[in-house]
């Protein structure tokens, strides 16, 4: 059995035994106005400026097999998020630490899609200062979401350079806030699909890659990694594949890299919390490197999943 078969059969077993469970928040849990629901009853005040201008930040960590992965580190870029944003988290970082965990335990969920939202809250900033907008905190819990599914991760995916769309400028919305402004990775999505592929790529308009629709690239060029450094989020799973490539003993750069860099690549991976290390095979139509799913590739993906049972990484729930 290859390790990835290894990885998805337990990942499916757990599944199983959780559609099994009778629990009301198996299907997910919301923290919502100070109270726990299922994530199927959750609502939002329709005039949260969250919901009428976007007016918010959010993360995403992720629990694997009753471990939480990284959460310290997630909690860290949204309190930075906050911050740039003007944004006062009305609780402490402690309670949503412990009712991230709580929520994960009353679930029973052992792979979960964590999120945590600090928006505006109900007040407008054009007829209020920041400070005058007492902000609100939305938590949310459901099963792991993947964006690229069992037999994709194993053959890889096809993705494009974006040609119709550029990324959102540094200048108009910081990328290292998280953040829902999706316009132009939706359009981007829409013209990978009528191109024929999974995925996009957004470049700045000025020769360099960014990131994709929800993900960060990583490139592998004669042995080395490379990840551009500018019009993107700093992402955890990035930070976390980096590390590990280093241990590995791979250069890694980050820096601003070329178009032309993906196109000469020997491998392409997509990284990102829902889905971890996502191998990328076709790009614009064309194999890249062999058109299979590349060693260094492999290696990585091996080493990102063994890090969840990492105590450095990652510690258990104790669920009820």
């Amino acid at each position: 059995m290859s390790y990835t078969d290894y990885i998805f059969n337990d990942y499916r077993r757990r599944c199983d035994e959780l559609e099994a469970s009778t629990n009301p928040f198996a299907k997910g849990i919301a923290w919502v106005g100070g109270d726990y629901v299922p994530v199927a009853e959750a609502k939002i005040p329709l005039l949260d400026q969250g919901f009428m201008k976007s007016d918010l930040t959010y993360d995403v960590p992720a629990v694997w097999d009753g471990r939480f992965f990284r959460l310290d580190d997630h909690l860290d870029r949204f309190e930075a998020s906050m911050k740039k944003l003007r944004m006062v988290s009305p609780i402490p970082r402690q309670e949503i630490r412990d009712r991230l965990v709580e929520m994960v335990a009353k679930s029973g969920i052992r792979d979960a899609y964590v999120m945590m939202f600090m928006t505006r809250g109900l007040r407008y900033v054009r007829q209020y200062a920041p400070e005058d907008c007492p902000n609100h905190c939305y938590l949310l819990v459901t099963p792991y979401l993947w964006v690229m599914g069992e037999e994709v991760q194993k053959a890889g995916g096809s993705a494009v350079i974006a040609r119709t769309v550029r990324r959102i400028p540094a200048g108009a919305i910081d990328p290292t806030v998280k953040n829902l402004q999706w316009g132009d990775f939706t359009r981007a999505i829409f013209e990978a699909r009528d191109r024929g592929a999974m995925y996009p790529i957004l470049s700045d308009g000025d020769g360099n890659l960014t990131e994709g629709s929800g993900f960060n690239v990583v490139l592998v060029k004669d042995g080395r990694i490379y990840t551009p450094r500018r019009g993107v989020l700093e992402g955890v799973t990035r930070k976390t594949v980096l590390k590990l490539a280093e241990r590995l003993g791979l250069d890694c750069v980050v820096d601003d890299i070329p178009v032309q860099l993906a196109y000469d690549s020997e491998e392409i991976m997509f990284v990102t919390t829902a889905g971890g290390v996502m191998p990328i095979t076709i790009l614009d139509g064309q194999p890249v490197g062999d058109g299979q799913v590349g060693p260094v590739t492999k290696t990585l993906w091996k080493a990102y999943w063994d890090a969840h049972s990492d105590p450095e990484f990652s510690f258990p729930i104790n669920y009820y």
